[in-house]
């Protein structure tokens, strides 16, 4: 009898862990965890990145999110927004530095609930430079050295070591009058990092995680062909399009169909630019009143003076700031070469589309479709047609309609045709009318 007690005692004593750790072991298998990547520059493609992969961890229920980071960092602007959304996320956002996280690198780091590092990683160097490379004035520096602190503190880091990343001024033993980097021993150290990993792997099995279910995010088919669009080649294609149709808009006004061409290019120019936080609303703005500009003077005014100089010159200046991630004409942190790139690239495609005119103009009007838009007919007036543009002799005068008018036709007036549009319903083929007015392209005739 007492060896059988034994005997339960020992089976209980191996179950009883068993019983609790199962659950835990569960637990683990059914967690979700989604796992992004940003290797490249802090900008408003990585932005708009972040904002959809967190959308989309928040549709497929993910437990935890990972961020694998690798970047020099990039724009204050964007980096405050991914802070923001990282903080604000209801679910853990972890990082895995591999290997830099520098400057603005290091502010999206600290707002992650846990930091891991590669061996030989880096965080820190947060100093905001402007465009030459230079550091940017003061309040910029303030304002980098408060969100630092504040992110550090709000994820329990030392807020003295978050704002000694940004300026040597602050007091520190680890700076020594310079900005601060830490390298993953050190950020270990003082708490800055929660482990050293090799790989993802690796931190996975740090977070108890290793057996959770990793789904990697990718940018879907759509986002795919906004990145496409995005890329200075195609960007530079589109810029033809719309510069190449606009000139054949003004040198053959009413055929619509460069036109229309331009303003496709236009909207597949704009869309990807302004869904990856490039193009502004007011940018938007100036190039639709630069093209309405240019549509008043072709069809309405005639010649071409300051109205269609005015129109093209918003769109010109609407190109080149789209292409630049500039805040309202402050380009403090837009670089030199970056602005004049753009610049190039507008110029580019403005005198592309000049020589696209001057090498296909002939082909192109000769081709099927143009045959179709273009009047190959002359009216004579031998053949009894006369043009309504100076009428004022006709009003008053009577005639019979040659054709059905619903609302528009044409009327025989002295032996001499006549387009004309009746003022008020339909007019019946034969019956008298009388002329009440005219336009440039017709007169306006009532049934008698």
């Amino acid at each position: 009898m007492k060896s059988d007690a034994n005997y339960r005692h020992r089976v209980l004593a191996f179950l009883l862990p068993l019983f609790f750790l199962l659950p835990l072991a569960v637990q683990a298998q059914n967690q979700k965890v989604l796992l992004m990547e940003i290797k490249s520059e802090i900008d408003p493609r990585t932005n708009r990145y972040t904002e959809l992969a967190l959308e989309q961890a928040t549709a497929i229920k993910a437990d935890h999110v990972l961020l694998v980071l690798d970047t020099f960092g990039g724009a204050l602007n964007d980096a405050d927004q991914i802070r923001k959304r990282i903080l604000e996320y209801p679910k853990p956002v972890y990082v895995f530095i591999n290997k830099n996280a520098a400057s603005a690198g290091a502010l999206i780091s600290l707002a992650c609930d846990s930091i891991y590092m590669a061996p030989g990683a880096n965080i820190g160097a947060a100093t905001v430079v402007g465009a030459n490379g230079e550091p940017a004035p003061g309040k910029y520096q303030s304002y980098m050295r408060s969100i630092m602190r504040s992110t550090a503190e709000a994820q329990g880091r030392n807020p003295n070591l978050a704002e000694a990343m940004v300026e040597s001024s602050v007091d520190t033993t680890l700076a020594a009058g310079q900005v601060l980097t830490l390298t993953t021993t050190e950020a270990i150290k003082y708490g800055f990092s929660d482990g050293v990993a090799a790989n993802v792997e690796q931190v996975l099995a740090q977070l108890n995680l290793q057996h959770a279910d990793v789904v990697k995010y990718e940018l879907s088919t759509t986002n795919k062909i906004i990145s496409f669009f995005l890329n200075p080649v195609v960007s530079g294609i589109l810029l033809l399009l719309i510069m190449g149709g606009l000139y054949f808009e003004l040198q053959s006004p009413g055929v619509g169909f460069p036109l229309a061409a331009a303003i496709v290019a236009g909207i597949l120019y704009l869309t990807p630019y302004y869904l990856n936080g490039l193009a502004e609303n007011w940018e938007i703005l100036l190039f639709v009143v630069g093209l309405i500009l240019i549509g008043v003077e072709v069809l309405v005014i005639p010649g071409f003076g300051v109205t269609g100089i005015s129109g093209i010159i918003l769109v010109f200046v609407s190109l080149v700031l789209i292409m630049v991630n500039n805040q309202a004409f402050d380009f403090t942190f837009v670089p030199s070469d970056t602005l004049m790139q753009s610049m190039i690239s507008v110029l580019i495609g403005m005198v592309g589309a000049v020589i696209l005119v001057a090498l296909t103009w002939s082909r192109f009007a000769a081709s099927r479709t143009m045959q179709r838009v273009i009047l190959h007919n002359s009216f004579q007036g031998s053949e009894g047609y006369r043009s309504s543009a100076d009428a004022s002799h006709l009003i008053g005068k009577t005639g019979i309609a040659h054709t059905r008018m619903s609302p528009s036709g044409r009327v025989l007036i002295d032996d001499t045709l006549y387009d004309a549009q009746a003022r008020e319903g339909y007019i019946e083929k034969g019956e008298t009318v009388e002329v009440v007015d005219h336009s440039t392209f017709s007169l306006k005739v009532k049934k008698v």
